[in-house]
């Protein structure tokens, strides 16, 4: 279990009613981009309660909040465009940061014919070449060398690109969190780890996936520091993330952040919390809840106010029931785009390959219309 308590390395902000603490430094965060965040910030909590429910009525098949880890996601405010960024699938406000529509975000759920991975991945693993945003993958730790692959790369070019990966506690217990972290403290590459501590690797807690007292604590032996912030404080994640990547950038090496959230509900739509952990858990977390401590903390700036955030639910409940409802006349991807997008030009195996499915008869699919 994890628990609420102060920690005298953890770096903090905003106290649990988003006031701010004393002597803490406030990062120098525009009233725009404050405000743009919040507005994230609700789509992501909007599309999960919208998403779960249509998952719970047998229209979804599966699903993955993130109420609750909302803030931590939004640690890709400073990046650059150009920058690299590696998620894991629970980093919804990432995407709608960089620009990924609901719209793109909806098909994906769905794999119809305007999905931009045609359907290949199962829902909630987005990929957005467009926005340099990497394929989410299942297995968990797969990106990890990937990110260090490319922030390596860029400081070989002799570009000043920074690569972000995300990824959960448990995932600490795999062979590519320990590669991908030796490597990147090697090669002084340009990345930035987030470990994202939810509590939770599924059903198995934190105290059962290492013996070491942090999960931060383990950037030293890499090369590398460590530094543990309150991923539910949406300043000092913006504040510790833009230290680490001026840090990358400046050719100062890779950071090890972990950001101490809570999972406050299952693992996916698949799981049920209720038979590992107390139910009464959660609660501990909910005066830490991101949305409200940044709500308070805007309503104290003057930046806030009740009006603004109904239309922001409004516009948002709105575009989500348009998407729904667009996604729901599409049809599935074309069969033929298997093939066809494997290789620039196609080998003879997989022309004939293509050629013998195409002319084998088919059955009715449930995304046809007509």
């Amino acid at each position: 279990m994890v628990a609420v308590q102060a920690q005298d390395d953890l770096r903090r902000v905003l106290d649990d009613e988003g006031r701010v603490l004393p002597g803490a430094r406030v990062p120098d965060v525009s009233d725009e981009t404050l405000r743009k965040i919040f507005d994230t910030m609700s789509l992501v909590r909007i599309m999960d309660d919208r998403m779960m429910r249509l998952q719970r009525q047998g229209r979804l098949g599966f699903y993955m909040k993130a109420i609750g880890e909302e803030a931590s996601h939004f640690a890709v405010a400073p990046l650059r465009d150009g920058d690299w960024i590696y998620p894991s699938y629970r980093e919804q406000g990432a995407w709608f940061w960089r620009g990924y529509t609901v719209k793109h975000f909806i098909n994906q759920l769905f794999g119809n014919v305007e999905d931009p991975v045609k359907g290949r991945q199962m829902p909630v693993h987005h990929s957005a070449n467009w926005l340099n945003m990497v394929s989410i993958s299942s297995p968990v730790g797969t990106q990890i060398p990937q990110a260090v692959g490319s922030a390596y790369a860029a400081k070989v070019m002799g570009k000043d690109d920074v690569a972000m990966v995300f990824f959960g506690e448990g995932t600490s217990s795999t062979g590519e969190f320990h590669v991908g972290m030796n490597f990147a403290g090697v090669w002084k590459a340009p990345c930035v780890f987030i470990c994202r501590n939810n509590g939770w690797a599924i059903s198995v807690p934190r105290e059962k996936q290492t013996a070491a007292k942090t999960f931060a604590s383990k950037a030293v032996g890499y090369g590398m520091p460590g530094i543990r912030v309150d991923g539910n404080d949406i300043l000092a994640m913006l504040q510790v993330s833009g230290e680490a990547i001026d840090r990358a950038r400046a050719g100062d090496g890779p950071t090890l952040i972990e950001a101490l959230t809570y999972r406050v509900q299952g693992h996916s739509s698949s799981d049920d919390p209720s038979v590992y952990r107390d139910p009464k858990e959660p609660e501990l977390w909910e005066k830490r809840d991101p949305l409200n401590r940044m709500r308070n903390y805007m309503r104290h700036r003057g930046l806030w106010d009740e009006a603004w955030e109904r239309d922001i639910t409004e516009k948002y409940n709105q575009e989500i029931t348009d998407a729904l409802a667009a996604s729901d006349r599409l049809a599935a991807p074309a069969i033929e785009t298997m093939f066809e997008d494997v290789y620039e030009d196609m080998p003879w195996h997989l022309r004939e390959q293509k050629e013998w499915l195409m002319q084998q008869a088919r059955t009715r699919s449930p995304h046809s219309h007509g």
